[in-house]
């Protein structure tokens, strides 16, 4: 069902791809920063989740990983 919802093209498969290798990161972060990208479409009022959406979502998700290792 996320899936279906948070659909991302091909270039914004590869962006997470490349975040998920460099971070390394979890299925379950793939999954989390999905739907934070979707949250971002929605207040952007784009129907579509956008590169731009996922890079913000991956930003999030490494300074919340950089806050708990402090």
């Amino acid at each position: 069902m996320l899936r279906d919802v948070c659909r991302i093209t091909e270039a914004g498969n590869s962006l997470l791809k490349t975040a998920m290798e460099k971070l390394g990161l979890s299925a379950r972060a793939y999954d989390r920063i999905l739907k934070v990208s979707r949250t971002i479409a929605d207040l952007d009022h784009a129907a579509d989740i956008q590169t731009e959406h996922l890079a913000e979502a991956i930003n999030y998700r490494s300074l919340d990983r950089d806050s708990r290792g402090r």
